[in-house]
C-alpha cells in the first residue's frame, strides 16, 4: 500500500530544519530556503517580544499546568488569556483547547447527538469533518460555498442541528459567504459554528478575524487557532456563556485533556495585544499579496480567487504538483504541493502562503523561479 501511494505522487515526508520558524529556513545540513508554505501570516512565531514573553510565561508558572482545566491545572493565566479574547471578538466566554482540532470535537460533540444531522461545507478541513465523524453525528456535505443547495437539502423531512464552515479555506484561501450562512442557520433552526483559524489576526479591523465581525447572536459558536497569525499554539471556543458552560460540562476533549501550558497561555496574551495593536503588520501583509498577485497575473500563473496570505496555483496533476513543488525546492524556495485527499481529485496545486516578514525582494524571487519554472501549457489565456 505504502508502494501504491508512492507511485500515485501522494507519498508524505517529513523534511526538518533548523533554526527558529521565520520566511528564511536553514536545513539540517546547511541547506538554506526561503519559506513560502507556513501559515505564520504576520511573522510572530519568533517575534522577540513574544519570546521574551514566552520565556516571562515560563520563569512565572513553569512548563506543564499539571492537569486538565477542571482538576488544578487551570491557571490564572488562562483566565486573562480567555478575557483578552473575549475583549477582542465581542464575545461572552472563551474556553482554551490544546488544539485546534481537540477544539472543533469538543464543539460539535457537545451540541449534536448521535443521529443529529449537520451541514458542512465540502471543503471544511478535515478537524471538522472528523469531529462530526467523531460524534457519529449524520453528515450532509454541500458544495463548496453554495448556501441555496444547502438551503435546499432536506428541507421537507430532516432537522438540521448544526450548519458547520470554515470562515477561511485553508487550501483555497477564499472566505465564507458568513451573512447568507446566518441567515441559512436561522431559517433551519440550527446552530452556527464557524472555524476562523486562518482569518484570526489578519482580517477584520483590529485582527479579529472574518467571522467575529458577525455578532455572537448571529454566530454562536467560534473557534480561533492560535497557531497560525498569532505565531503560538492551542485554540480556543467563544461563545454566550450558557453554551460554554455547558461545554464545561459535557465537552470530553476538554474535561480529559491536560490544559494547554500556562507559558504558551501567558505567551499567547501577549501576542494578542501585539497583533491586535499592530495594524501595520496587516498592512505590510496586504502590500505581500497585491504583490504577489499582480505578478502572477503578468505571467499568466492560474492563481485562485484568493484575497488572503493563503495563495494556491492550481496544477491540476498531482505529479506535476509535486515536480513544481521540487523545483522551487532546488531553486531554494519552499512551497507546498498540496495534493488528494487533502483537497479533491485534479486539482492539486501549490499552496503559497505570504507573510508580512516576507520583504518585497522575496516575493519578487519567488515569482520569478515560478516563472521559469511553470510550464506553458497550465499558464492562463
Amino acid at each position: 500500500m505504502l508502494a501504491a501511494r508512492a507511485e500515485e505522487g501522494l507519498y508524505r515526508v517529513q523534511r526538518a530544519h533548523a533554526g527558529v520558524q521565520s520566511v528564511c529556513l536553514q536545513g539540517t545540513e546547511g541547506e538554506r530556503w526561503l519559506n513560502f508554505c507556513s501559515n505564520d501570516y504576520l511573522g510572530m512565531a519568533a517575534d522577540p517580544q513574544l519570546v521574551e514573553a514566552l520565556a516571562e510565561g515560563a520563569r512565572h508558572y513553569g512548563v506543564g499546568s499539571g492537569a486538565s482545566h477542571l482538576v488544578c491545572g487551570h491557571h490564572e493565566c488562562h483566565e486573562q488569556l480567555c478575557a483578552e479574547l473575549c475583549d477582542w471578538t465581542g464575545r461572552d466566554r472563551a474556553l482554551l483547547f490544546a488544539s485546534g482540532w481537540q477544539a472543533n470535537l469538543a464543539v460539535i460533540d457537545s451540541f449534536c447527538q448521535a443521529g443529529d444531522w449537520v451541514l458542512q461545507d465540502r471543503l471544511n478541513h478535515a478537524s471538522l469533518l472528523d469531529a462530526g465523524r467523531l460524534a457519529r453525528t449524520r453528515l450532509h456535505r454541500y458544495p463548496h460555498a453554495d448556501v441555496r443547495a444547502a438551503q435546499n437539502w432536506g428541507k421537507e423531512d430532516r432537522r438540521v442541528r448544526m450548519l458547520v464552515s470554515d470562515a477561511v479555506f485553508s487550501m483555497d484561501g477564499d472566505l465564507a459567504p458568513v451573512q447568507e450562512l446566518v441567515g441559512l442557520a436561522q431559517s433551519r433552526q440550527a446552530l452556527l459554528f464557524l472555524d476562523d483559524a486562518h482569518g484570526l489576526g489578519v482580517l477584520g479591523d483590529q485582527g479579529q478575524g472574518w467571522a467575529a465581525q458577525w455578532s455572537q447572536k448571529d454566530c454562536p459558536l467560534l473557534v480561533l487557532a492560535f497557531g497560525k497569525a498569532l505565531g503560538g499554539q492551542g485554540a480556543c471556543v467563544l461563545g454566550p456563556a450558557e453554551m460554554m458552560e455547558w461545554m464545561v460540562q459535557m465537552a470530553r476533549p476538554y474535561i480529559y485533556t491536560t490544559a494547554m501550558s500556562p507559558a504558551m497561555a501567558f505567551a499567547m496574551q501577549a501576542s494578542v495585544r501585539i497583533v491586535r495593536d499592530q495594524h501595520e503588520r496587516r498592512l505590510r501583509l496586504r502590500a505581500r499579496i497585491a504583490q504577489f498577485r499582480e505578478g502572477c497575473r503578468r505571467m499568466a500563473l492560474p492563481v485562485m480567487p484568493s484575497e488572503t496570505a493563503i495563495q494556491p496555483l492550481m496544477v491540476g496533476d498531482t505529479r506535476q504538483a509535486m515536480a513544481l513543488g521540487q523545483g522551487l525546492a532546488e531553486a531554494g524556495i519552499w512551497v507546498s504541493a498540496i495534493r488528494p485527499p487533502t483537497v479533491p481529485r485534479g486539482t492539486a496545486r501549490l499552496r503559497v502562503t505570504l507573510s508580512a516578514a516576507h520583504s518585497t525582494e522575496q516575493v519578487a524571487e519567488l515569482l520569478a523561479a515560478l516563472n521559469l519554472l511553470w510550464p506553458t501549457a497550465l499558464r492562463t489565456e
